[in-house]
């Protein structure tokens, strides 16, 4: 039987990259190879000079067309092999290599809001707002809960994929939903958060829905989308020492953080709606407002992780996870 491949890629659109996707038919038992694709069309590369690679680095099922179809996500790389300037994966792969001994894992928790007609999900159509927050917080009921239905779809689609996910939620905003990726090392979670995109994108497109990583979807007195990552070190794992140095560590790199964390950060971390300010940075326990939020059960056992409220729904989970590897394994190892 012929064998879809659908080969997934990250674009070079500023401020915020998007994903693309193409099929590729494989011979069954055929392994997916390197494909070329027109970069002029990606903003990744000028008309005259328009070929770039995909270099396969990540394959899964694909629980959207079923039977032996498989989902492949792709590094891009320039036709001479090397990483093309938009490919973050690349970067990231050496920051984790040269700290592996610290056995870095992730959870990053990705909040997205549904859209529908230039609206929210649950928003009054022909404009105006819905109550306020307060109900819909893992809510249940008609009057307060939108999308469900694409939700358990999307959740069904990723655990047929063999990702890891660890859970689900409603979020604090009608048609704000969250899903949870890890606890998994990187490369390997940003490549699955990526996927697990991908997948949400394709079902609420089916739905007629559109799923959207805008960190701050509706102006006002209204919750942000974030994408909180959880993240430990073995000797986090291991002792409570080693979380209050990162978290140390992750003031003294607040501008480059904040930096990396996406676009529009500024418009979602004002210090109102469960963040703190993005120009300062604090950490506590059991702190929302904070920064870093080291959880009241990780103070409890001496041991465990932190995590870093800051990063925007739309974050590339490339950088973000090379950033806090960089940052905190690269303090304890006295490298900063």
């Amino acid at each position: 039987m012929a064998v879809k491949a659908e080969y997934l890629w990250i674009d070079g659109t500023q401020p915020t990259a998007k994903l693309r996707s193409k099929t590729k038919i494989l011979a069954a038992g055929e392994e997916p190879g390197i494909w070329g694709f027109d970069g002029s069309s990606t903003n990744q590369a000028p008309g005259d000079k328009s070929d770039c690679v995909l270099r396969p680095v990540f394959t899964c099922p694909d629980p959207l067309r079923g039977d032996d179809h498989i989902i492949v996500l792709c590094e891009v790389e320039l036709i001479d092999g090397s990483a093309h300037p938009t490919n973050t994966r690349a970067p990231l792969r050496a920051v984790a290599e040269k700290y592996a001994d610290q056995e870095a894992i992730f959870g990053i928790e990705q909040e997205y809001t549904f859209f529908k007609d230039g609206r929210p999900l649950g928003f009054p159509i022909g404009g105006g707002y819905p109550a306020p927050q307060g109900g819909y917080y893992c809510g249940v009921g008609a009057d307060e809960v939108f999308g469900r239905e694409i939700v358990e779809e999307h959740m069904d689609a990723v655990l047929a994929a063999g990702l890891h996910l660890s859970g689900i939620n409603a979020e604090v905003m009608p048609g704000q939903w969250e899903f949870q990726i890890g606890p998994v090392a990187s490369p390997q979670v940003a490549d699955e958060l990526w996927v697990a995109r991908w997948l949400l994108y394709r079902i609420a497109e089916k739905h007629g829905v559109s799923a959207t990583l805008d960190p701050k979807p509706v102006k006002g007195d209204w919750n942000g989308a974030g994408a909180h990552t959880n993240f430990s070190t073995k000797a986090m794992r291991e002792g409570y020492d080693a979380i209050i140095a990162g978290a140390e560590a992750l003031g003294k790199k607040r501008q480059e953080h904040v930096d990396g964390y996406g676009a529009g950060i500024d418009q979602r971390l004002t210090g109102l709606h469960e963040t703190a300010p993005w120009t300062e940075y604090s950490y506590g326990v059991s702190d929302r407002g904070a920064s870093v939020r080291i959880p009241w059960q990780v103070e409890k056992d001496g041991k465990g992780y932190l995590e870093d409220r800051r990063p925007n729904a739309n974050v590339d989970p490339y950088v973000v996870t090379r950033l806090l590897i960089d940052t905190i394994c690269g303090a304890a190892a006295g490298d900063n």
